[in-house]
């Protein structure tokens, strides 16, 4: 009889496949540490850096593995995505390196360096209106009208063991952790990194957050019962997804301790923090799991802490309509 790890969609062995897939062409991303936040926490913090990753955020571990896996014959006629901006330019740079067709579906409203970014590696960009348009159903139409193969954004098992290397090198660098806090939109990373976890580092306890006002997996998790949230209204661009996948609930449910939120302002805040102190530019999205940690969300103390900044691509000619911190 299978155990319960060999029947969930995704297992560490997915994760360990991916890692030699993405070795030498995704960067292996430092882990920092900061004598000050280790003193205004009381434990020992490692800063797992996906800002630092290539296009600036830990999806393309995951769009490059995913991208790897297609056939010859989809290779040849292409791939689609829609996304707010980090898994667009993901999926165009893993394309543009092993020269596979791509067309991004994005927001209008998205932010202008991602926009840029995702057609600077060669990808075809659809724009939609966020309010009034379904992206997925927009991607969808082009993958039947063009034969294109679909790349979702987390939910999809070579992704999500993509992203799990993030959390099976930050363990191989440092070693065993207590916690591990990451970040969560629709389930991707915090999936792939609590399997990563969960087997490197028996007892670590992992832990999601997301922004207060999309807090759907925060809800699922403490119903067990999948919710959702319609468009967002927060500065987590990265976290601004409907609710969990059918791939990454189940994951979730199974591999992950607990759930917090921070609000916009708290994670304002926390954004500038690693900006001033350890001298990183994080977006917004990417710093929610320091927020929590920052803002004493839960009790670290004397404990060894683990975490993921997701991403950097913020746009810093817009910094002015982001707020400055309370």
């Amino acid at each position: 009889m299978k155990s319960t790890n060999e029947l969930m969609p995704v297992n560490f062995a997915d994760v360990a496949a991916a890692a030699a897939v993405i070795k030498g062409v995704a960067h292996r991303t430092p882990a920092l540490t900061s004598r000050t936040i280790d003193e205004r926490t009381g434990a020992r913090v490692f800063f797992k850096c996906e800002n630092l990753q290539r296009m600036g955020a830990f999806k393309f571990r995951g769009a490059y593995n995913a991208l790897s896996k297609l056939d010859s014959d989809q290779q040849r006629r292409g791939v689609t995505a829609y996304s707010s901006g980090n898994h667009a330019q993901a999926v165009a740079l893993a394309g543009r390196l092993l020269g596979v067709p791509t067309v991004i579906v994005m927001p209008d409203d998205a932010p202008a360096v991602k926009l840029d970014a995702t057609r600077g590696y060669g990808a075809e960009v659809v724009v939609y209106n966020r309010q009034r348009d379904d992206r997925e159903q927009i991607s969808r139409a082009l993958a039947e009208q063009r034969g294109l193969t679909m790349i979702p954004p987390f939910d999809h098992a070579p992704v999500i063991a993509g992203q799990g290397t993030a959390a099976k090198e930050l363990i191989e660098d440092v070693g065993p952790l207590d916690h591990l806090l990451v970040p969560c939109g629709g389930g991707g990373l915090i999936s792939g990194c609590a399997i990563a976890a969960s087997h490197l580092a028996p007892g670590v306890r992992v832990i999601g957050v997301e922004p207060a006002a999309g807090d759907d997996v925060t809800r699922s998790f403490q119903t067990r019962m999948l919710q959702t949230v319609h468009n967002p209204d927060t500065i987590a661009d990265g976290a601004r997804t409907s609710s969990a996948g059918k791939l990454t609930f189940p994951l979730i449910l199974h591999h992950v301790h607990a759930m917090l939120t921070v609000t916009d302002a708290e994670l304002l805040r926390s954004m500038y923090y690693l900006w001033e102190r350890m001298k990183i530019v994080v977006e917004p999205t990417g710093a929610l799991a320091a927020a929590a940690l920052l803002e004493g969300k839960l009790d670290v103390r004397g404990k060894r802490v683990g975490v993921i900044i997701s991403g950097g691509n913020v746009d810093v000619r817009n910094l002015a309509s982001l707020g400055t911190p309370a």
